[in-house]
């Protein structure tokens, strides 16, 4: 079996830690500052972290735009990247000068949300529109700080495309969800084929 100390570097061609902590949903994270300049950003490292109330949250290494917009307004909104959006995605993954807006170099629509100022991507099927809870900054286990930045919100508003919606049941696979994988360009997405289910313990009982 292959080990290695992350502090004394992998040896590898290239980190290992992403594509065995994968595939992840992408933080497809629109936001705009206090003057109502917009941004649009994917962050590799997202997820859901609490069901009731509803908090996801994604990390920014180093203090970036989105984090910036997010502080200001303590707002932003998470875009589902679907295989159709794959391409729009990445190019808002480009960095641009402060102000330039990732909607229009990429060719997407920013639609007004319904309970915070930030935009969404109105090409995108599903937009949680979320309210700042928190942003902490990650320290490593000696009590160093690190630059990277734990944005979390709590969503207060959810669209979803209604053909995503089969008899009150969110289709997953139907949507093709967009997930980053490890390398420099890698990413997957799912289909029903590969679809197995399993029923908890507990509610066998």
């Amino acid at each position: 079996m292959y080990f290695y100390e992350p502090s004394q570097g992998h040896g590898l061609p290239h980190d290992p830690l992403n594509a065995i902590v994968g595939p992840r949903p992408i933080g497809w994270i629109s936001s705009q500052d206090a003057q109502g300049k917009r941004n649009l950003a994917p962050y590799s490292f997202f997820n859901c972290f609490n069901y009731r109330p509803p908090i996801i949250g994604f990390a920014s290494s180093g203090w970036k735009d989105s984090v910036q917009n997010i502080m200001e307004t303590k707002q932003f909104v998470w875009n589902l990247t679907t295989q159709d959006l794959a391409v729009a995605m990445n190019e808002t993954s480009a960095t641009l000068p402060h102000g330039e807006d990732e909607f229009i170099r990429a060719g997407l629509t920013a639609a007004p949300s319904r309970l915070v100022s930030a935009p969404r991507v109105a090409e995108s099927p599903v937009n949680f529109e979320c309210r700042l809870s928190q942003c902490i900054q990650l320290t490593a286990a000696d009590g160093a700080a690190i630059d990277t930045w734990l944005v979390l919100g709590e969503v207060v508003g959810i669209h979803i495309d209604e053909s995503l919606l089969e008899e009150g049941i969110y289709q997953t696979a139907r949507a093709k969800p967009v997930l980053r994988a490890g390398g420099p360009s890698a990413y997957y997405t799912i289909d029903e084929a590969h679809r197995f289910d399993l029923i908890r313990p507990d509610a066998r009982r």
